[in-house]
């Protein structure tokens, strides 16, 4: 990839408010930012978290030319020091993250900044579009490999994707979220993802018959062939053909097929017509691989009819997350410092969803120390303490009535300092340590949370001070219920 400065990849209005701050006077102000969600995908059960190294990759990698510096210029943008405090950029943050492969929950912070309030506000939009679009593709990666119930799903995008970024990222996405190859070269240049593929109707289309078509194919790729028998009519020529290649080229070689791949018409009933033909051959180990606008959905279904197919290539549904293809990620303001002190801010909406969770977190996770599956999540001040053997009472966030005293659980901490007084002290893990760590957390979380279909709702509670603290914020900014209905 050629090297792409994306510092100026930014709304403008984070330009200009960071062009008034420096204005007036608040160029070593610190504030705190989080970054979360509100709802999960596809009405799901959880999020896989990703994308955190680009996020770590454009910070390091901030600064700004004469060019961009210059188009500032020309958009009003002008304030000498200002411009001189860009040209000399160095980033000067603390940044707190949840590692990729984490499961999250709607209002945690994925992302939280501490920051001078210039610098925080400059990396809002690639901060969001990196989390929202990475954690996106994985988690729906995620439904997708759950439906499989086992059976490999690769990545079969790249052709759908909104843009290269999309293509390349969205398959890095999807190999945290369980993917177990992609389709795309680049991918396995730049992550070690797999590439994996064999060959598409044009090659049968080009010869002068399916048979040798197959055949040229085979001879050329004795050691991985896959044969796609749709081109023409899948159970009275392409598996016969497929079959008939099988034993005149393979089986004298003492080598076997890898598989034969279905791209079109009923899969369920082919699939099992086409199996049916391969065993009376002899090729009971010959995989039977699908495709063809698949889905969750799709999928599940043909599990449920039996289908005999072992591997899944999905395309657009998975790399444009089509079926939700927005991450409602946001970028909010909580705290400020003043003379050393936390002061907490907090956003207000008559939409209940969008008042925001005030001043410097962390969330905290119970795990059941028998079972170890999770059982619920705390957002808690940061400068809160609780004891690991003192039972917790949890409330449910839609139906505070509803209540849980959790007992004998352990508790971890769910971000971790990735820059502090801007320095990296996070050591980024490889894509494989990445989705091990997804699979990991996966398999902490119980049944009812994993359903694809109406699933548990997961609690994420506020302590008693922080909730404290939002009602009496909220007290301030309603004096007297000038907002009463």
């Amino acid at each position: 990839m050629n090297p792409r400065n994306l510092s100026m990849l930014s709304d403008f209005y984070q330009f200009s408010m960071a062009h008034g701050y420096f204005r007036k006077g608040y160029r070593d102000k610190i504030v705190y930012f989080d970054m979360f969600f509100r709802s999960i995908p596809d009405n799901g059960g959880y999020v896989i978290v990703a994308g955190l190294e680009q996020v770590i990759d454009y910070i390091q990698n901030l600064s700004f030319s004469e060019e961009d510096l210059e188009l500032l210029r020309s958009k009003g943008i002008n304030d000498p020091g200002f411009l001189d405090y860009l040209r000399n950029f160095t980033w000067r943050g603390d940044i707190y993250a949840m590692p990729e492969g984490s499961i999250a929950f709607p209002y945690e912070p994925l992302v939280t900044v501490r920051a001078p309030v210039i610098d925080a506000q400059i990396i809002e939009t690639m901060v969001l579009l990196t989390i929202n679009h990475q954690s996106l593709i994985a988690t729906k990666t995620s439904r997708i490999v759950r439906a499989a119930e086992g059976r490999g799903v690769m990545e079969f995008g790249a052709r759908r994707a909104q843009g290269p970024d999309a293509a390349i990222y969205g398959a890095r996405a999807a190999w945290i979220g369980g993917a177990i190859g992609t389709s795309t070269l680049l991918v396995e240049k730049m992550f070690g993802m797999p590439a994996l593929g064999t060959m598409a109707h044009s090659w049968v289309q080009l010869a002068s018959s399916e048979y040798e078509a197959f055949k040229d194919y085979t001879e050329q790729y004795p050691d991985n062939c896959v044969l796609l028998v749709d081109t023409y009519n899948t159970l009275k020529s392409g598996v016969p053909n497929a079959i008939k290649i099988f034993d005149e080229v393979l089986t004298p070689l003492g080598k076997r097929p890898k598989g034969i791949r279905l791209d079109s018409g009923d899969l369920a009933w082919i699939s099992k017509r086409a199996r049916k033909m391969l065993d009376a051959a002899g090729y009971a180990d010959c995989k039977i691989i699908a495709s063809n606008s698949l889905d969750e959905t799709v999928i599940a279904s043909l599990i449920q009819q039996d289908a005999p197919l072992d591997t899944f290539g999905v395309g657009e549904n998975l790399i444009t997350a089509k079926s939700c293809p927005v991450f409602g990620g946001v970028y909010k303001l909580a705290g400020i410092e003043e003379q050393g002190k936390i002061i907490p801010k907090i956003k207000i909406s008559e939409d209940i969803a969008k008042i925001t969770n005030p001043s410097f977190k962390k969330t905290i996770r119970f795990y059941d120390r028998e079972s170890g599956h999770a059982l619920a999540d705390l957002l808690m001040l940061k400068n809160e303490e609780r004891a690991a053997d003192t039972p917790c009472t949890i409330f449910h966030p839609q139906y505070p009535w509803k209540t849980r005293t959790l007992e004998n659980f352990r508790m971890k901490e769910l971000q971790v300092p990735v820059f502090l007084a801007g320095e990296l002290v996070y050591k980024k893990p490889g894509l494989s340590e990445i989705c091990a760590n997804a699979q990991a957390e996966m398999a902490t979380l119980p049944e009812e949370i994993l359903r694809l279909v109406n699933p548990h709702i997961y609690i994420v509670d506020l302590s008693q001070k922080l909730w404290n603290m939002k009602m009496e914020l909220l007290e301030q900014k309603n004096p007297n219920g000038q907002h009463s209905y």
